[in-house]
């Protein structure tokens, strides 16, 4: 059992991103001191949604400068911590160079944080950010588990530079983590698994695969029908809140799937039809399968036919009760995330009224 003082500073890396923003957010009420490397401590425009949130709480936010791929760069900020939160991975599913844009910056940069970690005495924790991406690769996979269901146990399978670099990417990433902290006895580690991030962000300017989809949810793009992806869906606030309980939890150990609800596109598509109606491009209809399969790959690059083949109307199950045993959590209704995080798009007008 570890016990973090709530004293000591918590690192917390890729603060600006969309789901850090709200780790940090959350460590800032409950009053802790926030130690945050990024690129430009210097760029007050990049960290002025940071500052409003530290501002109007009980909590200090630190910045230290720091490159995810620079070793090295985490001793100062890591000094004094005892918990340290990992979230800084690339999260692309279109890239042109798999290795470089997303092998490297994954790896590389999880063992440049722990060669930190080992170099800092009083660091006792690690809560590293994984995903469902590094348990499974496709859905096909699922059906051939015990039970059809996917737990903590299972590693993906079929993921490559070629097949799901993503999926590749997290998979490494993660096993490069838990062989580092095997190799050492002072420090233990705890990873978080989500499925598919959906939610509003501390920032109207956030960004990311999260958002890209939808805003194809929104403006029209899948007008011609939505294809009936079989996903888990999470919200990143509750992601954000599993982290925080897995740094805080004297108990908490391994690996923790944070996946609030087994579904798909076509029921997101019409729980925000339900509440917005026609005023936006939401899809009203499910894409024949053969038809993503045929057209995918010339919409998007990563709608591979194989990825289709092994994704599109196959059912995602997967278990999260471990999360909710150790954790304690309890996930907020999809229809909820949902709605909110579509009504950031409005707001920020990046989703406009047809």
């Amino acid at each position: 059992m570890t016990q973090i003082n709530p004293m000591a500073p918590v690192m917390v890396t890729g603060a600006t991103g969309y789901l850090a923003g709200h780790v940090v957010k959350q460590l800032l009420e409950a009053g802790h001191t926030v130690h945050a490397p990024v690129r430009s401590p210097d760029n007050a425009d990049k960290l002025k949604y940071l500052n409003a949130i530290a501002a109007g709480t009980q909590g200090q936010i630190k910045y230290f400068k720091a490159d995810l791929l620079d070793e090295g760069s985490y001793n100062e900020a890591m000094a004094g911590c005892e918990l340290v939160i990992h979230t800084a991975s690339p999260f692309f599913l279109k890239v042109k160079d798999p290795q470089k844009d997303l092998i490297e910056p994954a790896v590389n940069g999880t063992r440049n944080v722990l060669n930190a970690v080992n170099a800092t005495d009083s660091v006792k924790r690690v809560v590293l950010t994984s995903s469902m991406a590094a348990i499974y690769t496709d859905n096909t996979e699922i059906a051939k588990k015990p039970g059809g269901v996917l737990t903590e146990e299972f590693w993906n399978e079929t993921a490559s530079l070629t097949h799901s670099p993503y999926a590749f990417s997290k998979k490494l990433a993660e096993q490069e983590a838990w062989k580092m902290m095997k190799a050492q006895d002072r420090w233990d580690l705890v990873t978080i698994n989500p499925s598919f991030l959906l939610g509003p962000g501390i920032s109207p300017e956030t960004q990311g695969e999260s958002y890209s989809v939808m805003t194809q949810f929104g403006d029209g793009q899948l007008a011609t029908g939505v294809p009936d992806f079989r996903v888990g869906v999470v919200d990143v606030r509750d992601v954000a809140m599993a982290h925080v309980r897995a740094g805080f939890t004297p108990a908490a150990e391994g690996r923790h799937i944070t996946s609030g609800y087994d579904s798909g596109f076509p029921e997101m598509a019409k729980m925000l039809r339900d509440e917005f109606g026609d005023k936006y491009g939401i899809p009203k209809s499910t894409a024949p399968k053969f038809l993503i399969w045929l057209f995918g790959p010339m919409i998007n690059a990563a709608l591979t036919r194989t990825v289709v083949s092994r994704n599109v109307g196959v059912d995602f199950k997967a278990d999260n009760s471990k999360s909710v045993r150790e954790l304690g959590m309890e996930y907020r209704p999809m229809e909820t995330t949902l709605v909110e995080h579509f009504q950031d798009l409005v707001d920020s007008g990046r989703i406009k009224a047809k």
